[in-house]
Parts: structure tokens; sequence; C-alpha cells
């Protein structure tokens, strides 16, 4: 299990048509919700997310994490670097669709405090939100905002991440539809 958060060139972004164990994860913040025909269960982890989300028997899981992160390769169906910007969408069976775009976005240092601070303001009023200890070199720490949308047939999840030794943001919108 990670301890401290991994630099930002380490992070990879993966799904998987299965559940992940969840001692896998140093877990910070979790929500759950149950809507129409599926349930979600959102986290914040030391390295950025997790995302089950299951609807008529099948298990879709999306992890933010560091690439040396020990996780299996058994039923995984996209892993990335996050590097740049990408967009994918995976059709499963019954018509139930997942699509992500995830982008890593480096700042100035003005912008990236800027941003850092709007992300607390809108961690205050909803979604959830988690404030990382400094590293030591910055005196703010990073954090993890996740917005979350929630319709009968579907589920929007807004990740966001800072990485404040790199002046860099992690973003990424997913989306799991049901037909």
């Amino acid at each position: 299990m990670l301890t401290a958060r991994p630099k930002v060139a380490e992070l990879v972004f993966q799904l998987y048509a299965r559940s992940l164990h969840p001692e896998l994860f140093e877990v910070y913040r979790s929500r759950t919700i149950r809507r129409g025909n599926y349930e979600a269960k959102i986290d914040i982890t030391s390295a950025g997310h997790v995302v089950r989300w299951r609807c008529d028997g099948l298990t879709l899981t999306e992890v933010a994490t560091s690439a040396h992160h020990p996780l299996p390769e058994r039923r995984r169906l996209l892993r990335a670097r996050l590097r740049g910007q990408r967009h994918e969408r995976i059709e499963c069976r019954g018509g139930i669709s997942y699509q992500v775009n995830f982008k890593l976005d480096p700042a100035d240092p003005a912008e990236f405090w800027t941003f850092q601070q709007e992300l607390c303001w809108d961690g205050q009023r909803q979604g959830m939100l988690h404030r990382f200890d400094s590293s030591g070199r910055m005196v703010l720490g990073a954090l993890s905002y996740i917005n979350v949308e929630s319709r009968d047939r579907s589920l929007l999840v807004q990740a966001f991440h800072t990485f404040p030794d790199d002046y860099a943001i992690v973003k990424s919108q997913s989306l799991f539809k049901v037909p």
C-alpha cells in the first residue's frame, strides 16, 4: 500500500471489468451512490481515486494510481499513462457504455495556486475533498476533489488531483451509462 502521494509522472489510469480488493488502496474519503439499476462507490485514495460501478451483474472499476502500485492484470480493459490528453470509449455487454476523458495540465505557479484555492472553495460546498499534508517542499499540500452527478441511467464522475511539487493538475471525467 502506498503511504505517500506519487509523483505526477508515475501516474496511470486503468479500467477493470471486475472489483479490486479494497485493501489495495489507502482510502481517505468515500461515497456510495445507489440510483436506478446501478450502484457506485467512489474513493479518494493516496494516489488518486477508485470508482467501482455495478449494474445488472457487470462491474467496472476505474483507478487513477501510481504505475508502481501492484494491481492485477486479469480483466484489465484499459491502462494508460497520465500524460497529455486522452479520450476512451468502451462498449460493454447489455448496451452499457463507459467513456473517459483525462488530461494532465501543467500550470504556472500563480495559475496552479488559484486553481487549488478554487477547488477548496468548491469542496466546502459540494463534492468530496481531501487535503494532503505538505511534502515539505511546498507550504500547502496536494488536493483531491471529486464531484459526482447521478441520474437514473448515468453517473458522471469529475475528478481533480493537484500535485504542488510539479505544478500539475490531473483532470478526469468519466461517464458510466445504462441504455
